[in-house]
């Protein structure tokens, strides 16, 4: 359930500037890992909000355009490449970074969602399951999935071959056999292909 309690809290310490992180594509085989960071006006809270899993395709995009046009948003990104080379979760934590650092007004408290927080230059709290109980993380949730969704549907159109638009990178059964068949592209994630082994 979204309450305010989180970003309350915060305030009573005495922060005023409060985003929410989440990410989206740890598990993908390919493309991006995306996080976005959220700063959402006083008592705003979209109606239909939640956690971006628990919501249609449809309802996801008109949420984004809602929150977009009415918070200070940010995205980050960290690539297949940087994936290989830190390991997903470091990398994850490079995007969340990068969508601070990118936030138009400085954020000085972050609510992230999941248990881990690293290289942080503002005092951060982990919160589990937080797009489901934050409203801010819960937005930030919203800006990563669809984000990343469209990205996979521009990987669709450069490489149709592999079905980036119906699997969204995910190690489907018939996206491992079509990477078994073709090969990966320069849009995987290597360290994520041992099946490729068996």
């Amino acid at each position: 359930m979204l309450d305010f309690s989180f970003e309350n809290e915060c305030k009573e310490q005495g922060y005023v500037s409060i985003c929410g992180i989440d990410e989206a594509g740890r598990g993908p085989l390919a493309g991006n890992v995306v996080a976005a960071a959220v700063i959402m006006p006083e008592g705003f809270l979209p109606e239909g909000l939640n956690d971006s899993k628990k919501i249609s395709p449809k309802k996801r995009e008109k949420l984004y355009d809602i929150i977009t046009a009415n918070c200070i948003w940010s995205v980050g990104e960290a690539t297949p490449a940087e994936i290989d080379e830190y390991n997903i979760l470091n990398a994850t934590m490079l995007a969340m970074n990068r969508a601070v650092e990118g936030l138009s007004q400085k954020a000085d408290f972050a609510l992230i969602d999941g248990n881990c927080s690293r290289g942080f230059k503002i005092p951060t709290k982990t919160v589990v399951s937080g797009d489901a109980k934050v409203p801010s993380i819960a937005a930030a949730s919203i800006i990563a999935k669809v984000t990343r969704d469209r990205e996979c549907l521009e990987l669709d159109a450069k490489y149709p071959e592999y079905g980036f638009a119906k699997h969204k990178g995910y190690p489907t059964a018939e996206h491992m056999n079509k990477v078994r068949e073709l090969g990966p592209c320069s849009e995987y994630r290597m360290s994520f292909l041992s099946f490729l082994k068996k």
